[in-house]
């Protein structure tokens, strides 16, 4: 039973349940960007090019097809994805440098008592 127990502690540790939730979303952000690229961008990019349709460009070597319009597909997709990274984390270190600094703990009672002391001890004439 310790290994079924370890694996619990395991599983429902706060970084692993962030970990599984930012994979999930990630994979759901990568197919919405893909589907941006293919379906919206390079139609728009290959109408602009003179009606060129990245899709099907490919090469023939031998008996191998390279299909290098879908390459520059996916490299759109890996620039926006990249892009849109980048401005989340900036803005997320954005907002973490404008979070106010914490008040310092207050000291203990015994340190207040003691400074106290002390600022009478000062005050006091010496004789």
């Amino acid at each position: 039973m310790s290994v079924m127990k370890e694996f619990k502690e395991f599983a429902i540790k706060g970084n692993v349940v962030d970990l599984a939730v930012g994979v999930i979303i990630g994979a759901a952000f990568g197919k919405i960007v893909a589907s941006m690229v293919e379906d919206l961008i390079m139609p728009l990019v290959g109408t602009l090019l003179g009606g060129l349709n990245f899709a099907a460009l490919t090469v023939q070597v031998g008996q191998a097809t390279i299909k290098y319009g879908k390459f520059l597909q996916t490299c759109v997709d890996f620039l926006i994805i990249a892009w849109a990274i980048f401005m989340a984390v900036k803005l997320i270190n954005r907002l973490k440098r404008r979070e106010p600094a914490a008040a310092p703990p207050m000291p203990a009672r015994e340190e207040v008592l003691l400074e106290e002391i002390r600022d009478l001890l000062k005050a006091r004439p010496i004789p």
